[in-house]
C-alpha cells in the first residue's frame, strides 16, 4: 500500500513565489518603481500592518500575557508578502521595538521586552513569517482549506517557540502553567484571527482574478 503526502507546492512553475501582495501595488504605480523601491515598499507595509495590529492589547487578571491583534498582523502580512518580504517585516518591527519605538503591545519597547516572559512570542513571530510566507509562494493561501493550513501552522508556530519561553522565564519551568496561562486562554481568541486571515487571501485572489490586466 502507498501512503501519498500531500504536495507542498500547489502552483504551476510561471505563477511559483508570487503573493497577493504582488499585486497590492496599482500596475500604474508599479511600472514607476523598481524592483526595490517596489519591495521596500511592500516591507514597510506589512510591519506598519504589525504595528498597528499591537494597538489592539489588554490584559485580563494577574495574566503576564496580553490579548493582542499581533498574530493576525504577522500572519496577514506574511501570507501577502512570502517568505522574504515577509520575514524582513517582522525583523524590521522588532528592531524599532528594540530601538526605543513602543510598537510592541500595551505600547512597551526595548530589549527587555524581548527577552522577557512574553518575548518568545515574538521571536516567534518571525520564524511563524517565514513559514507562512513560503507557503503563500507555494499557494496555499489561494484556497479557503490551503489557508487555513497556512495559518494555522504560523498559529501553532507563535505558541511552540512562545509557551516554552514563557515556561523559563515566569514560571521557572512549569510548562504546565505556561500552557494554562500562556496559550488555553487564547484559543478562541486566535481561532477567530485565525479565521479572519483565513478568509482574506481566498478572497483578495478572487478579486484579483477579476481585475483586468492584473495577471
Amino acid at each position: 500500500m502507498t501512503i501519498s503526502m500531500p504536495r507542498l507546492d500547489r502552483l504551476p512553475a510561471r505563477e511559483r513565489g508570487l503573493t497577493i501582495g504582488d499585486f497590492l501595488v496599482p500596475i500604474r504605480v508599479s511600472e514607476r518603481l523598481n524592483t526595490r523601491a517596489r519591495h521596500l515598499a511592500l516591507i514597510l507595509i506589512g510591519t506598519l500592518l504589525i504595528v498597528l495590529s499591537a494597538k489592539v492589547s489588554f490584559y485580563v487578571g494577574d495574566n503576564p500575557v496580553p490579548f493582542t491583534g499581533q498574530t493576525f498582523g504577522v500572519l496577514l502580512a506574511a501570507g501577502a508578502l512570502g517568505f522574504r518580504r515577509a520575514l524582513a517585516s517582522t525583523l524590521l518591527y522588532l528592531a524599532i521595538g528594540v530601538a526605543g519605538f513602543a510598537v510592541f503591545a500595551d505600547n512597551r519597547h526595548g530589549l527587555d521586552v524581548v527577552l522577557g516572559a512574553t518575548g518568545g512570542y515574538l521571536v516567534g513571530f518571525v520564524v511563524a513569517s517565514a513559514l507562512v510566507g513560503r507557503l503563500a509562494e507555494l499557494g496555499w493561501d489561494r484556497t479557503v482549506l490551503g489557508a487555513v493550513g497556512a495559518m494555522l501552522i504560523g498559529s501553532v508556530t507563535i505558541y511552540v517557540v512562545g509557551v516554552p519561553w514563557l515556561a523559563f522565564s515566569a514560571f521557572g519551568g512549569d510548562l504546565g502553567q505556561a500552557i494554562a496561562k500562556g496559550l488555553v486562554p487564547f484559543l478562541l481568541w486566535d481561532a477567530v484571527k485565525l479565521a479572519l486571515a483565513a478568509a482574506a487571501f481566498p478572497a483578495a485572489w478572487w478579486f484579483v482574478g477579476r481585475r483586468p490586466g492584473d495577471r
